[in-house]
């Protein structure tokens, strides 16, 4: 795996740049939305009291994240709207994305379980991040998700 220069920030909602939620906002739509054929309501009022990992490769969003706080949506810190660029999956964007997702969720939140809607067919990937499956498959949005949990 060639391994690529990401250069990571981290930001609350309220401190993004309208460049920088732009970014995202079209990153996520253009994976969940256009992608995955999946009409849904992204803009679902968890971004505001979230926190945002961004990667950026030469000023373009390749990757981001949100980190939500333990009692926000899930008893447990969780991570969610994981997304990658398609064209840096094949160079391993999206398991640094989620290592530095991982990190910045300690450093925020404490050491404590994080909670996941994965994808289904991410399940191996997110396994290997050392997250395990805690409920059974259930549809979002047309796609089949299951909740998975990793514990510090």
């Amino acid at each position: 795996m060639s391994q690529i220069k990401i250069n990571w920030t981290l930001k609350p909602f309220e401190s993004l740049t309208p460049v920088e939620l732009y970014a995202i906002l079209r990153l996520r739509s253009e994976v969940f939305v256009v992608e995955q054929n999946c009409i849904f309501l992204d803009m679902d009022n968890k971004d505001q009291f979230s926190f945002h990992v961004m990667g950026w490769l030469n000023n373009e969003l390749i990757a981001c994240t949100r980190l939500i706080a333990p009692g926000k949506v899930y008893e447990q810190m969780s991570i969610g709207r994981v997304v990658t660029s398609p064209a840096y999956r094949k160079l391993g964007a999206g398991r640094l994305l989620m290592k530095e997702s991982i990190k910045k969720c300690y450093e925020l939140f404490g050491e404590g379980s994080i909670k996941i809607g994965a994808q289904l067919y991410l399940k191996k990937f997110y396994e290997s991040l050392g997250f395990i499956q805690t409920g059974d498959v259930y549809d979002e949005d047309g796609i089949d998700h299951i909740e998975m949990m990793r514990n510090p």
